[in-house]
């Protein structure tokens, strides 16, 4: 006599059933963390323009003032002013687009921190209702299975 092998297809959709699970909790957290990507890749994209932006900018300038800088000389001096007056200008010229950069990078990371903020309210806002809901259904489900027996 061979030994027959229970079906728990039946007993898993009991189980499953006595403990619903709520997908739009689901879907309400991966709104929220799609919405949050969102925005995180904005800032980021912004700062990539500005970024480059500001990059052409030094560039441009950059070749601008090494036009004074190729032009023949009628005395010897004036190559060395000329060369002077291009470093003294190119140091300058760095010194405020360093800062520039940094102010892009200040305003990423405090959009980002603010984003991150708002996501971590977000969050615990609808975690505390999941685990709320859950516990209601818990609750609710367990009475019903001892009112059963």
């Amino acid at each position: 006599m061979a030994a027959k092998t229970q079906d728990f297809t039946a007993v898993m959709k009991d189980m499953m059933g006595a403990f619903p699970v709520d997908t739009k909790g689901m879907e309400d957290a991966f709104k929220t963390q799609t919405a949050l990507s969102e925005k995180l890749s904005a800032v980021s994209l912004t700062a990539a323009q500005k970024s480059t932006d500001l990059s052409a900018k030094w560039a441009q300038d950059t070749l601008t003032k090494m036009t004074s800088l190729s032009t023949a000389k009628a005395e010897p001096a004036d190559y060395a002013k000329s060369v002077t007056d291009f470093a003294s200008a190119s140091a300058e010229a760095a010194a405020e687009h360093m800062a520039a950069f940094a102010e892009i990078a200040k305003s990423v990371q405090t959009e980002t921190l603010e984003l991150m903020m708002a996501a971590g309210k977000d969050m615990s806002e609808d975690m505390t209702a999941a685990a709320k809901k859950a516990q209601t259904e818990m609750t609710a489900a367990a009475k019903k299975a001892t009112a059963a027996k």
